[in-house]
């Protein structure tokens, strides 16, 4: 620790730390430009020039580190005149378009300005014009109000891991562009635009739709992965203007995807169902909700009468209360066929019990891992911000291997494994291995050929002592889901690297600890390929959201009777649905998801349900009162949360699971799901599926 005095307050600071970050402890305010805490420093901007004692000239603050005795000045007449000058030459070129610039009132070039600026300019030449760049459909580029920062190409580099932007010229005729007119298709592109500090990157689907000082700010939870990114949803009226990320160093730090950022737009789009509907004589017909919920009970009633024969069927990106409520309303009708898992395929691994998901690492941990195995994951599309945590793992000397049915794009090194062999047959190569060399013997897998590759990795993951293996979408969604369980099982218990199988949605861990599962009933699976006398949907869109839409969809169809809780309305509904009941979207009520680390993170409404949509949880409570079902007299979220807090769930060892290796490679059958056809927020986002990576075909690539 050295000693360091800031305008005659003495500090103690870590030797080596920048001036700058010690100033912010002390909350001594310095201004800036292009210094970020998360980014490298890049020192161009000169805004944070301070007078040191002992130098001849003022020098930046983020640039020089403390040394024991310094003594700073930040506001003497020397920081001050130089500070004033560096803002005289930003503001030379600078357009002076601050009422159409959708950065106004939230510009940092402006608060700076106002301390730091003079009201007339000395400057009597043409600025400098630029021309924009089309980024895509996400972010919207105004280049002549760019002052040369470098975050955003920083930024690319660094945390998104794609150099999307980069600078060409020098001295004001230096430009910031995309390479060869491409758009930015990062998955954390929208980043960018909390970064820039003036009006050259903003959001193009907010846009003009709202002034900064206009719009009320309110802390929640993201819906759409497990990760549970922080978030801050910023509201006009009624309506949703924009979603923000907000600090939580433990979990999203200070990113967001752009998932997560911009499927607001969701939840305001015009299929959104605000009125309860009812079909009558093959006619639909809006009506109240006492007289859809009698027509929704005794529908299901008539079919209870001869049969519990009914599934239950719901999103994992809804939260806890309403997952709780729904499975305790079926097993209080005597139903037992409940599921979420409609993408899955295999579920030969339920006799032995229902493992749940889980990132057995604290999100913090995952980039001091020093070997990561990722298997059947695009781990960039699916959880952005946990690739970002292996990324930085990866850039401290880590090593990533990889085995997917297919070869993928990644923004850090990888040893790809993936080949015509198939994920399966390379797992066991490596299960086989690690046996091995450990001398356990595995019988099943005394036929399985091994490489000089697997063997590395095997010996790897043994050596290392901070490794890990993550089972992603891709396997998650495998013929063999269930052989890839055991071998990876088998790989984590020779090797001692810890086992993840991957969370994807919001609350999949939720969805456990509720019981929100076909415990003596049917999977998702078994019931659209049997067919059932009638569903519950809540927040699915059945032909979009299982492996098999067609089938999902023809089983809906042929139902009897067919409940929906949906937040939207559509053709496809109209076709098989017998009762529509709108809910509201995630900002739209209050509630509790679990993310992939078991935390359970609660949210409050941000703004009212639209028309007259009611929170899922307020419709189940009602239904569960009107089946005279005991247990359902809550009054408000709270109440129901508590009703499962101490829940837990054990984990059930996946080595001992009974199955063999397939008889061929079933790669070619696992569907990938683009990160923009999640659910039915995402889903009815413009902007996200104006990206490449709406469609499988070119995701990943501009």
């Amino acid at each position: 620790m050295v000693k360091v005095e800031i305008n005659g307050q003495v500090i103690e600071a870590h030797e080596g730390d920048m001036l700058i970050d010690v100033a912010d402890d002390a909350q001594i305010a310095i201004p800036r430009f292009c210094y970020h805490k998360k980014l490298s420093i890049a020192a161009n901007c000169r805004m944070c020039l301070v007078e040191v004692e002992g130098a001849w000239k003022p020098l930046p603050a983020c640039a020089t580190p403390v040394t024991d005795g310094m003594k700073v000045h930040t506001k003497s007449a020397k920081a001050i005149a130089a500070q004033k000058s560096v803002m005289e030459f930003l503001l030379i070129n600078h357009p002076l378009d601050c009422p159409i610039c959708d950065q106004g009132g939230e510009c940092e070039l402006q608060d700076v300005a106002m301390d730091y600026g003079d009201d007339v300019s000395r400057y009597s030449e043409a600025k400098r014009v630029v021309s924009d760049r089309e980024a895509g459909s996400l972010i919207k580029t105004d280049m002549t109000r760019c002052i040369h920062c470098t975050r955003c190409v920083r930024f690319g580099q660094e945390v998104a891991g794609m150099m999307e932007l980069g600078a060409t010229g020098r001295s004001e005729w230096m430009e910031i562009g995309t390479y060869i007119e491409k758009s930015i298709t990062s998955e954390m592109s929208g980043n960018m635009i909390d970064l820039c500090p003036v009006g050259a990157l903003t959001s193009k689907p907010f846009r003009y739709t709202a002034r900064s000082w206009e719009l009320k700010a309110h802390k929640s939870i993201a819906a759409h992965d497990s990760i549970g990114s922080h978030i801050t949803v910023h509201t006009k009226g009624n309506d949703v203007k924009r979603v923000v990320p907000r600090e939580n160093e433990s979990i999203n730090e200070v990113w967001i995807s752009d998932r997560d950022r911009f499927s607001y737009e969701g939840v305001n789009c015009e299929s959104r169902l605000t009125q309860p509907m009812i079909k009558q004589n093959g006619e639909w017909k809006a009506t109240d909700w006492e007289t859809a919920l009698s027509f929704a009970v005794t529908g299901l009633q008539d079919v209870l009468k001869s049969s519990t024969d009914i599934g239950v069927l719901a999103s994992a990106n809804s939260t806890v209360e309403e997952l709780h409520l729904l499975q305790k309303l079926a097993r209080g009708l005597d139903v037992h066929n409940i599921d979420y898992r409609h993408r899955q395929v295999d579920f030969s691994s339920d006799v032995t019990g229902f493992n749940m998901p889980s990132l057995e690492h604290g999100l913090t941990d995952v980039e001091k891992l020093k070997s990561v195995l990722l298997v059947g994951s695009y781990l960039r599309k699916e959880l952005p911000i946990l690739n970002h945590r292996v990324r930085k793992a990866v850039q401290a000397g880590a090593n990533a291997f990889v085995v997917n049915p297919a070869a993928y794009e990644f923004n850090y090194k990888v040893s790809d494994l993936s080949d015509s062999t198939g994920v399966v047959f390379i797992l066991a190569g490596i299960a086989k291995a690690a046996c091995d060399i450990k001398g356990i013997d595995q019988a099943w897998l005394n036929d399985v050929s091994v490489t000089e590759q697997q063997k590395q990795i095997a010996q790897n993951l043994i050596d290392t002592e901070n490794a890990s293996i993550m089972v992603g979408q891709l396997a998650q969604n495998h013929l063999d889901f269930s052989v890839i369980q055991k071998l990876t099982a088998i790989i984590s218990e020779v090797t001692g690297a810890a086992l993840n199988v991957l969370p994807l949605f919001a609350n999949e861990v939720g969805a456990h600890l509720v019981n929100f599962l076909p415990a003596n009933g049917k999977n998702s699976a078994q019931m659209v390929a049997d067919g059932m006398q009638a569903f519950i949907n809540m927040n699915i869109e059945p032909e979009a959201d299982f492996a098999n839409g067609d089938l999902a969809l023809k089983a809906m169809q042929d139902a009897k009777f067919v409940v929906n809780l949906t937040a939207f309305d559509s053709e496809n509904q109209r076709s098989y649905a017998d009762v529509m009941l709108p809910i509201a979207t995630f900002t739209e009520t209050a509630g509790t998801f679990v993310n992939a680390n078991a935390t359970k993170q609660s949210f409050k409404m941000t703004v009212e349900p639209k028309g007259d949509a009611k929170a899922a949880w307020k419709v189940l409570r009602v239904l569960g009162n009107m089946f005279n079902i005991d247990g359902f007299d809550y009054t408000n979220s709270n109440e129901v949360l508590s009703e499962i807090l101490d829940n837990s769930v054990s984990k059930i060892n996946l080595v001992d699971l009974a199955c063999e290796l397939p008889q061929k490679n079933n790669d070619g059958d696992v569907q990938m799901i683009s990160p923009y056809q999640v659910d039915a927020i995402v889903r009815r986002s413009p902007s996200l599926q104006a990206t490449p990576d709406a469609n499988i075909e070119t995701m990943g690539r501009g």
